[in-house]
């Protein structure tokens, strides 16, 4: 059998619904003829088996063995002489597609063991083969940023570049240094960065925007119609103001103001076949407020009938409580090591069918760099949340299943979106409609030196350079979602009860409910498991 074959041996067992303890895959492994040995045990497997176990094995391979025995061929005591010393089934990992930290154990103090999909065996609603999974803007080990100057010219000019070649073509755009140049009266138009926004002692507002050659100040005037845009604006994202300039050129007075925003007529791509996924964040291992029994619900509903179509599941971030986000956060930990954490978390995702596509993104409570775009967990990590071959990509992402693009982001600039937005426009209650500000101005976390940390890379990996069929996210642990110029938002809660902190600065959370995307319609149910 060539070296492959175990690995072959776990893709079929997958296929047909079923996992396998490690030891069982190796036995077959090792067999004169595999394939033969792998339909035997199938065919005498119980109908209420979930998992392929050396004891379901070893008679397939003694009754194949009988006619060398009766041969005078090796029998089977002397057969497992000679075969290499091996831990006992009790100690070595199960496994499916992925593999596990052998000492990781169950809630229970049982070993877990990877669960595979719908009951009797059934699988998901289609063949593997139909899925289609691709990754974009993953900048997991593309990190270059070292905290220079250099690096923050860099990511601004790139943001300025990609985001105004949206706007450039909507308006007769010029440099600031050529604008100040032309003359009073003039026609004039800029892309620029907001450099700032403040009120006149008129109550009229000035805008500073910034391109590569300098800056140059608008003032939109406090009767105009679209000065209810002015609260939307947040410093550093990409803006285009068209108007007039004052007699000595000293100032434009604005009359259009135009973001880089998701056209009107924007087409979402679908998929073409009934297909789910389940999209959920913030589950928060770890904490002492972590809805173990509700997850359970979720993972066992998974199994059923009802959730034969959910063939994915988009993680976005904070799969753990972590350690030291904030303080006295230690008085509300049920597990204090990080690793442990993981560990746990590991175990609990073991219960979602491994016949499901696993997507995961990191969140700030995570065990990466605060600083966004956050890049994926670190190789240990990912060992311990291998279970059922789990695909670990950065912070943003963009995931594009079944033809339909998903950008997953965990969401900590909807903090300050919510913070700097008027109540009406975005809040708490209704995060996706802070999330529609992001959309607009293409680009997930636009203010910096704000409270959401930015890293300086060659390239600024927080722009929405295509337009996403869906744009999910975390973080605010509320449930909310909607339509913005077609495309889907959705903020999906989390799986953690208040905690006393999140009392202290008036968080009630959305916990224990799954949104599930039908992908060929994009409409959304909402499954509640609290």
């Amino acid at each position: 059998m060539p070296l492959e074959g175990p690995a072959r041996i776990v893709s079929e067992l997958t296929s047909r619904g079923y996992n396998a303890e490690r030891e069982a895959v190796t036995r077959i492994a090792s067999a004169d003829d595999p394939a033969a040995v792998l339909e035997r045990v199938i065919e005498e497997l119980p109908a209420d088996a979930l998992v392929v176990r050396l004891e379901h094995v070893d008679p397939v391979l003694s009754e194949l063995r009988e006619p060398d025995r009766r041969a005078g061929g090796p029998n089977d005591t002397d057969a497992r002489a000679a075969e290499p010393d091996r831990p006992s089934a009790a100690n070595d990992p199960s496994i499916s597609t992925g593999a596990r930290n052998p000492n990781t154990r169950s809630p229970d103090g049982g070993s877990a063991v990877e669960t595979k999909g719908v009951s009797e065996g059934a699988g998901r609603s289609s063949d593997p083969a139909e899925r289609s999974l691709e990754i974009v803007g993953d900048m997991t080990g593309e990190s270059t940023g070292t905290g220079e100057y250099g690096d923050f010219v860099s990511v601004f000019r790139d943001r300025l570049d990609r985001l105004g070649s949206k706007l450039r073509g909507r308006v007769n755009h010029r440099p600031a240094t050529a604008i100040e140049s032309m003359p009073g009266g003039s026609e004039a138009a800029m892309v620029g960065l907001v450099n700032d926004v403040r009120s006149t002692a008129s109550g009229h507002w000035l805008i500073e925007l910034e391109d590569a050659t300098g800056t140059f100040p608008w003032l939109v005037m406090k009767d105009r119609e679209y000065v209810d845009l002015v609260d939307e604006l947040l410093r550093d994202e990409v803006l285009a103001m068209e108007g007039t300039l004052a007699d000595d050129s000293g100032i434009g007075f604005v009359d259009s103001m135009y973001f880089p925003d998701v056209p009107r007529t924007y087409e979402p791509s679908t998929a073409d076949r009934h297909v789910q996924a389940a999209l959920i964040s913030d589950v928060h291992v770890g904490s002492q407020e972590f809805m173990g029994d509700a997850w359970n619900r979720f993972a066992d509903w998974l199994h059923t009938e009802q959730a034969r179509h959910v063939e994915y599941l988009l993680i976005a971030g904070d799969m753990v409580e972590g350690v030291g986000v904030y303080p006295n956060q230690d008085e509300e930990l049920d597990v204090i090591d990080i690793y442990e954490q993981y560990e746990l978390f590991s175990e609990h995702l073991k219960r979602v069918p491994g016949d499901i596509e696993i997507v995961m993104i990191p969140g700030n409570h995570d065990a990466v760099r605060l600083a966004e775009p956050q890049p994926g967990f670190d190789e240990e990590l990912r060992e311990i949340m291998s279970v059922h071959d789990a695909r670990i990509v950065s912070n943003p992402s963009t995931v594009t299943i079944e033809g339909v693009s998903v950008l997953m982001y965990h969401g900590v600039s909807l903090d300050e979106v919510i913070a700097e937005l008027p109540e009406e426009k975005a809040s708490y209650d209704d995060p996706h409609k802070a999330m529609y500000h992001l959309l607009k101005k293409r680009h997930v976390a636009p203010q910096f030196g704000g409270h959401t940390r930015l890293a300086p890379e060659e390239r600024d990996y927080l722009v929405m350079e295509e337009v996403p069929d869906v744009f999910h996210t975390g973080h605010v642990h509320k449930l909310g979602f909607g339509k913005y110029h077609n495309v889907l938002a959705i903020n999906s809660g989390c799986w953690q009860a208040q905690t006393d902190f999140q009392k202290s600065v008036n968080i009630d959370p959305d916990a224990g409910y799954a949104p599930i995307v039908d992908l060929d319609t994009l409409d959304v149910t909402v499954q509640k498991f609290s």
